[in-house]
C-alpha cells in the first residue's frame, strides 16, 4: 500500500530530524532543547537555516507517518492537536523568551526564517540572504 510507504518515509525522516536537531543544540548551542537547560548560544545552523521549529515539524511528521503506516486516521487528529499545542507554546513562550535572551540576533533570525514552512534556500546570517 503506497500510503504505508509514505508513512515510513515520514516517520524515519521525523526521527532523523529530531536527532540532528538535538545534536545541534548540544554542539552549536552548548545546551539542550529543554527550557530548564537552555542553550548558551542561539542555534541557527543546519536545518534551523530553513525553518525555526524543525523539531516540532519533525514530531508532527512522525505522527502523520505513524497514522499512515498503521492505517489509523485518528492519529491525524492527534497530529493536529499536538501541532496546535506546539505552535501555541512556541508563539506564547519560546519566541518571547528568545527575544529576551538573544535580542536583535533572534529578531533578525525570526524575520528571515519562517516558523513552520521551510525556506527554499538556507538563510545565511553572515552574508547575502536569498529569499
Amino acid at each position: 500500500m503506497p500510503l504505508r510507504g509514505v508513512g515510513v518515509v515520514l516517520l524515519v525522516a521525523g526521527a532523523v530530524v529530531l536527532v540532528q536537531a538535538f545534536v545541534r543544540f548540544v554542539v552549536e548551542g552548548a545546551g539542550t532543547p529543554a527550557p530548564v537547560a537552555p542553550t548558551e548560544r542561539l542555534v541557527v545552523g543546519g536545518l534551523y537555516r530553513y525553518v525555526r521549529n524543525p523539531m516540532y515539524v519533525a514530531v508532527v511528521a512522525a505522527i502523520v507517518g505513524q497514522a499512515l503506516l498503521l492505517g489509523q486516521p485518528s492519529l491525524l487528529l492527534y497530529a493536529a492537536v499536538v501541532g496546535a499545542a506546539m505552535a501555541a507554546f512556541a508563539h506564547g513562550y519560546e519566541e518571547p523568551a528568545l527575544v529576551n535572551r538573544f535580542g536583535a540576533q533572534y529578531d533578525a533570525y525570526q524575520r528571515a526564517v519562517p516558523a513552520w514552512w521551510p525556506r527554499r534556500h538556507p538563510w545565511n546570517p553572515g552574508g547575502v540572504d536569498r529569499p
